[in-house]
């Protein structure tokens, strides 16, 4: 398959997944033990996105895989960028498909420094969402975001990102 073509599947995958799934929370929340006192916080904002492709694959007959770029730039609550790799796989059936991303998020999150990494996992079949996670990898916090655990819901409106980020904290030492 070409680069361009691959490209356009991967940013087709991206367009169609996202906007029909921002509805919807993520289906998995992360188990959270009680060591400390710990507030459940919200953090909001926008944020933009570059998606590039970085190599060309496929697997003839089954299913066709792309890998990007993610560089993301956080405005609002969580201000700071993130780096970070897709992986897509689109099968022969139009409209399924599914992706996975790591993102390392550096930067201040409602004035504490630090960085964490965010999983994400989607699906979709024939053109239907199915289950979305953007969750916060345990234990991935640093600095003033060290022991940070949660899960970030993404919206689309156009050409517009928003987050919602809902998350634990320890109390600031």
């Amino acid at each position: 398959m070409s680069r361009p073509l691959m490209h356009a599947l991967g940013l087709a995958l991206c367009t169609a997944m996202v906007p029909a799934l921002t509805a919807q929370a993520p289906a998995t929340t992360t188990p959270i033990q009680k060591k400390e006192a710990r507030m459940t916080t919200l953090a909001k904002g926008s944020f933009e996105v570059t998606v590039a492709p970085l190599s060309e694959g496929a697997r003839k007959g089954v299913w066709t895989p792309g890998r990007m770029s993610i560089d993301k730039r956080f405005q609002g609550d969580l201000e700071g960028s993130s780096q970070g790799e897709m992986l897509t796989a689109m099968t022969e059936e139009q409209g399924s498909a599914g992706y996975t991303a790591i993102e390392r998020v550096q930067g201040s999150l409602q004035g504490r420094k630090g960085s964490f990494i965010l999983q994400h996992n989607a699906l979709m079949t024939r053109g239907v969402p199915g289950p979305w996670t953007v969750l916060i990898v345990p234990d991935s916090g640093t600095e003033g975001l060290k022991g940070i655990t949660g899960q970030m819901t993404i919206t689309i409106t156009g050409k517009e990102h928003s987050y919602a980020l809902e998350y634990l904290l320890p109390a600031a030492p």
